[in-house]
């Protein structure tokens, strides 16, 4: 039976861009906690050294593919002769700011380190995995973490664990349109973790997509009425939070027709993680 890798989304729990570097990478300070929610990846490992996509993602050429970059940085890095099929179950919206694409890489970089017994530890992968993009390194490291620099210096945390309706607006937010935005904050003051967690949380990000999509301001308006809610990452989804999951339902249940959502919860030690440990316990190698 193929064994499907979780790739789980994250959440960004606070967002506040502090500077931007001569190389056009913005600073940041931000709150990264994973959902037990995401896509699912499949490997089958090949000895002929081809790595082939068994589900190409539309409108993504397959050298910007972040599933086969991955694969083929850890084979390159590794010199292995080994190769892979992967296959990717889709569920994270793209452009959503969920991480989608960087959850995936670190899947991949995760699976193929087990199943091609490259031997590599956490952190070298992600190493490896900052090349792909900056939010891969939480995910290959699999822990909620507050993150500095341009997201890559982690710091292990553990917020609360509380539910989320995750909810999508129906339009895709490039990245490079909220970070080249004039407007956009660029000099939020840097603060210690201690302050930061004990402060309301926003995103810095929230006010340009606000500007530039109306579905985005419809919607944060609309989750605002039942639960402190603000989009993720650079968007564009929004998520409120909620204490219970029944009450995170009661309000998916009343969505507008126009949007789409999910319900999930928050979770500190990634899925993937826990699946890595159970798989090597099994094989008797934990």
């Amino acid at each position: 039976m193929t064994q499907l890798w979780p790739s789980p989304a994250k959440l960004n729990l606070f967002l506040y861009i502090t500077g931007q570097r001569a190389n056009g990478y913005h600073e940041l300070q931000t709150l990264f906690q994973f959902v037990d929610y995401g896509d699912s990846l499949a490997f089958v490992v090949r000895t002929d050294g081809h790595i082939v996509l068994t589900t190409p993602i539309d409108g993504v050429e397959d050298k910007d593919n972040l599933v086969a970059r991955a694969a083929r940085l850890l084979q390159k890095h590794t010199k292995t002769t080994l190769g892979a099929e992967i296959s990717l179950i889709k569920r994270i919206p793209m452009g959503g700011g969920l991480g989608g694409g960087s959850s995936n890489a670190a899947t991949v970089l995760i699976a193929l380190n087990t199943l091609w017994q490259c031997g590599l530890t956490d952190e070298t992968l992600a190493a490896l995995g900052v090349t792909l993009g900056a939010d891969v390194p939480v995910f290959v490291m699999g822990h909620a973490a507050f993150a500095e620099g341009i997201g890559e210096q982690l710091q292990p945390v553990a917020p609360p664990e509380k539910w989320y309706l995750v909810a999508h607006p129906g339009v895709h937010i490039p990245t490079p349109l909220i970070f080249g935005d004039p407007q956009l904050i660029r000099d939020t003051p840097k603060r210690p973790i201690n302050v930061l967690l004990s402060t309301a949380w926003t995103n810095d990000c929230q006010p340009i997509a606000i500007k530039r999509f109306c579905e985005v301001e419809q919607l944060v308006s609309w989750l605002l009425e039942y639960a402190p809610s603000r989009m993720t990452g650079t968007g564009a989804c929004v998520f409120a939070e909620f204490e219970h999951e029944q009450q995170a339902r009661q309000v998916l249940s009343q969505i507008p027709a126009s949007f789409s959502g999910f319900v999930a919860k928050g979770i500190n030690v990634s899925p993937l993680h826990t699946f890595r440990e159970e798989l090597l316990r099994a094989a008797g190698k934990a």
